[in-house]
């Protein structure tokens, strides 16, 4: 099968570009704008390891006839491409509007014209808002809070307007929070991760205790793969690990792999439209087979281990 990854210079897309190449015998082609958090630095192993399987197109989603024609005779779509900075996104949300929701019409109108097979947009579990109690199914309603949010909201809904519409075979996934190696130090973890190699403080926001789970990239990926080969069009699919924790949990591990103490913690202004708590149900994914691989203490070890031995990579990006 040939792929056309969108955004697969970003986190996400690098991890499922090299889950991809290494699981398959696909070839793949990275679309990507080179956005402040793309870098191809983070495909410079893939380019030298990939040979003819792998090519890269730099250009943006939201121009049309560069979409079509770098698509062209490819089979499959899976749509990362997209601004994914809360903050980010109550500081500049036009830019959220226009690359996720301008973009992503693009992309699924790119992929009508030239009848591919298969589309999957990937979404976020942040599209259904604060949840008290429970987990989110597919089927609830969505909430969005955040300009970042309210955009992928309306990216979802956009696609599946794709399906009902044209026909265009799409699937969405929604996934909780990723971590993991080749993430912009601009969350959490590494952001928490790359300040403490520095000897510097973390900034916790608000009282700490706003709650999200927690899943390693090669776990996202995996299930993306699934979707995309099995999934069925028109359908959403949560994918969750059950690593359901308050930041303030999360920064004392993190803490202790540092071997520092609260101590390093710096409360701050808690971020505004702060979302208490996110959970969905991964049901319908464990249904199909998939299962997170990595135990989350596992996942952040090996993630800071990274981050240690790669300064190379982020040190400059900071």
């Amino acid at each position: 099968m040939k792929l056309f990854i969108t955004g697969g210079a970003g986190f996400i897309g690098s991890n499922y570009v090299r889950w991809a190449l290494s699981h398959s015998d696909d070839e793949v082609t990275v679309y990507d704008a080179l956005t402040y958090a793309g870098n191809l630095a983070t495909l410079a192993d893939v380019e030298k390891s990939a040979g003819d399987r792998y090519r890269f197109v730099h250009a943006d989603i939201c121009d049309l006839a560069a979409l079509e024609e770098a698509l062209g005779g490819h089979d499959a779509v899976v749509h990362f491409a997209a601004e994914s900075h809360v903050d980010r996104s109550i500081s500049g949300p036009e830019d959220f509007a226009m690359t996720n929701c301008v973009g992503t019409n693009m992309v699924m109108q790119a992929a009508r014209r030239l009848g591919i097979e298969r589309v999957v947009h990937i979404s976020t579990d942040e599209v259904y808002g604060s949840v008290p109690h429970g987990s989110s199914l597919e089927t609830d309603h969505l909430e969005p809070r955040s300009p970042y949010s309210a955009s992928k909201a309306g990216s979802d809904l956009i696609a599946l307007s794709y399906y009902t519409t044209y026909g265009l075979p799409v699937m969405v996934t929604r996934s909780s929070n990723n971590f993991g190696p080749w993430q912009y130090p601009e969350k959490i973890v590494p952001l928490f991760v790359t300040n403490l190699l520095d000897g510097k403080n973390v900034p916790l926001y608000g009282d700490g205790l706003n709650q999200r789970d927690w899943l390693f990239v090669e776990d996202n990926c995996a299930a993306v793969d699934l979707v995309l080969r099995t999934g069925a069009p028109g359908e959403i699919y949560n994918i969750g690990a059950g690593n359901e924790l308050p930041n303030r949990d999360l920064t004392d591990k993190l803490l202790a792999l540092a071997g520092a103490g609260p101590e390093r913690i710096d409360y701050v202004t808690d971020r505004l439209g702060h979302d208490r708590r996110y959970s969905v149900s991964s049901e319908k994914m464990r249904a199909m087979g998939w299962r997170p691989e990595r135990d989350l203490d596992e996942a952040l070890k090996a993630t800071f281990g990274w981050y240690r031995d790669n300064r190379w990579w982020w040190e400059h990006l900071r």
